[in-house]
């Protein structure tokens, strides 16, 4: 691509005032002329922050990136963008997926960038990094944050998210004191990176390997490993060979890419929560995906990860028995191959010699974890628009269960009365939390592993079916069913179920059924009035007015529709 042919070129190459300014302020910023007039300008967006410590460490890969930019002839430019901590941010970092996929896009739009690199990992930053790109459309590279290092705890090895559900639930049931919960709080997360298991950030940057918008292997490098920053620099490197050959976005992600990442995503027994970020994504980038389309590949791939929540290991067991060009590798009759990627002309040139290294950690087609995809999409009275579980993670017994429900109306009301004896929950109960969906939440947030009643836990269970409108963190195991939809501040059916009603759960079926009349329901649905709104103003008002529901990707419908946004005029 010559000089002039750069988009960058509007702000900088031209005679006029506005051009003679740019350049000023440039120099203004202490640039030399050399440095960056006539080279591909290249974003590096940033969602570094002091408290988030998935991406801790990105302040350092941003320098890495800038590094690999300069090698190979471009200029970089390190925007600071929104942080999403899964951690730390209340309701829910879901709830501002958007505002970062908005400010991605506007920012890369309104400035003078040829490309971009975008850093991310943590559960939202990677679905709303690729959403904003995705919509302005500009050549990018993805670079993951990487997963942490491995948890240890005296002779265990430890999963963040995973264990900590499992060892909370031992302090409640008397198993655990206080002195080893505070040894479990310095051992679960020992270092930057997100969570190690097969969470929400692995499944997403796995997504995005798959997707083709990664450099091959990126997804799984260890968070602190030296071959990270090597990937950064090397992606870096790369997009400024993307920028002259004019790459796109577009031309990468394609309805063949959107399903060979949620062939991925169901082979890797992944999170519930990338059926959500991969059908938002794909409306960004023009692509009809639906529940559909997940339970219908589901059910044309095994699990071959064996990793928790759903197996045995953890991610840098995945990565050094050969990440996830080792993984596709199986999987190769049901991926689409002459695609191309950021790195290569075609997939399949990306996958040509990687090897599993260790065949109990990427299990062969005749050995798998499961037959079918991690995770299923149930229909019924109950969920007329959908629901999923992750049934691999669940107990088996419980794929097929009748019980009465146990309905909460919030999460709030919910802590308060889980262990109230008065409720008389059994193990054979169903519990039901509804007002917590997009609307709900509001934000969906991550309530929908339900907890067991204390009393349960002292007697042993640690499963029980689960239903909401909620969604589940991508560690979490149970019997729980998600993104009921339309969820019930909407006027959902699971706004109509009643404490003592029969639900029925039949995963081999699809099925999730209410075992209550027609004539019953209509009776209180004209009964049902709507909640008032939660936000008066600001970002939430606008949220609450645009949010769609889980099964359309929660994205905000002005977004999400087609339409032509002009070019800025820089001159």
């Amino acid at each position: 691509m010559r000089p002039d042919e750069l988009r960058s070129h509007q702000w900088y190459g031209a005679d006029g005032l506005r051009s003679f300014s740019h350049r000023a302020r440039t120099r203004q910023l202490g640039y030399l002329p050399e440095e960056h007039l006539g080279k591909p300008v290249i974003a590096v967006l940033n969602t570094w922050s002091d408290i988030n410590p998935c991406h801790v460490h990105l302040r350092d890969r941003a320098q890495a990136v800038k590094r690999g930019v300069w090698q190979a002839g471009g200029f970089p430019l390190e925007f600071p963008v929104s942080t999403l901590s899964e951690t730390f941010q209340k309701p829910t970092p879901m709830l501002y997926r958007n505002l970062l996929a908005m400010e991605t896009e506007e920012l890369l739009r309104s400035y003078p960038v040829d490309g971009t690199v975008l850093l991310g990992g943590c559960d939202k930053t990677t679905p709303a990094l690729l959403m904003g790109a995705a919509s302005a459309d500009l050549p990018a590279v993805f670079v993951p944050a990487g997963p942490m290092l491995p948890g240890h705890w005296r002779n265990e090895v430890l999963g963040s998210g995973t264990d900590m559900w499992k060892y909370w639930d031992d302090k409640r049931a008397g198993l655990i004191g206080d002195c080893e919960l505070a040894e479990l709080e310095s051992g679960l997360a020992r270092s930057p990176g997100h969570c190690m298991t097969m969470g929400t950030a692995s499944t997403l940057t796995a997504a995005a390997e798959a997707l083709g918008v990664t450099m091959p292997g990126a997804s799984s490098i260890p968070a602190v490993d030296s071959g990270h920053e090597r990937m950064a620099a090397a992606s870096g490197m790369r997009i400024v060979e993307l920028v002259h050959q004019g790459l796109t976005l577009s031309r990468l992600l394609t309805p063949e890419a959107y399903e060979d990442a949620v062939a991925t995503v169901l082979a890797l027994g992944g999170s519930t929560n990338a059926v959500i970020h991969l059908i938002a994504m794909a409306g960004r980038s023009g692509v009809r995906l639906t529940l559909d389309d997940f339970d219908r590949i589901a059910r044309t791939v095994p699990v071959l990860a064996n990793l928790r929540p759903g197996g045995q290991y953890l991610m840098e067991d995945f990565h050094f028995a050969g990440g996830l060009p080792a993984f596709l590798a199986q999987l190769t009759d049901a991926l689409h191959l002459d695609r191309p990627t950021v790195a290569h002309d075609t997939l399949r040139e990306q996958l040509a010699g990687a090897t599993v290294h260790n065949p109990e950690v990427i299990r062969p087609r005749t050995n798998p974890l499961a037959d079918e995809g991690g995770v299923a999409v149930l229909r019924g009275n109950l969920c007329p628009d959908g629901a999923v579980i992750k049934h691999i993670a669940a107990e088996p017994h419980l794929l097929r269960h009748t019980g009465p429900a146990i309905v909460f109306d919030d999460y709030k009301q919910m802590q308060r009365t889980i262990n109230d004896p008065a409720l008389g929950i059994t193990a054979d109960h169903v519990l039901v939390l509804r007002g917590s969906g997009p609307r709900g939440g509001p934000g969906m947030p991550e309530y929908g592993m339900l907890p067991i009643p204390d009393h349960l836990l002292k007697q042993g269970v640690r499963d029980m079916v689960r239903l909401s409108d909620a969604r589940m963190s991508g560690t979490s195991y149970g019997t729980c069913v998600l993104h009921i939809a339309p969820e019930s501040h909407v006027g959902g059916p699971l706004a109509l179920v009643r404490t003592g009603d029969l639900i029925t759960l039949d995963v081999e079926a699809r099925s999730l059924h209410l075992d209550v009349s027609d004539e019953e329901l209509a009776e209180r649905r004209a009964a049902w009035t709507p909640p008032p709104a939660r936000f008066g103003r600001g970002y939430g008002a606008l949220y609450d007015e645009q949010i769609t529901q889980a099964d359309t990707g929660c994205d905000f419908a002005f977004l999400a529709r087609d339409g032509e946004v002009p070019e800025p005029y820089a001159g």
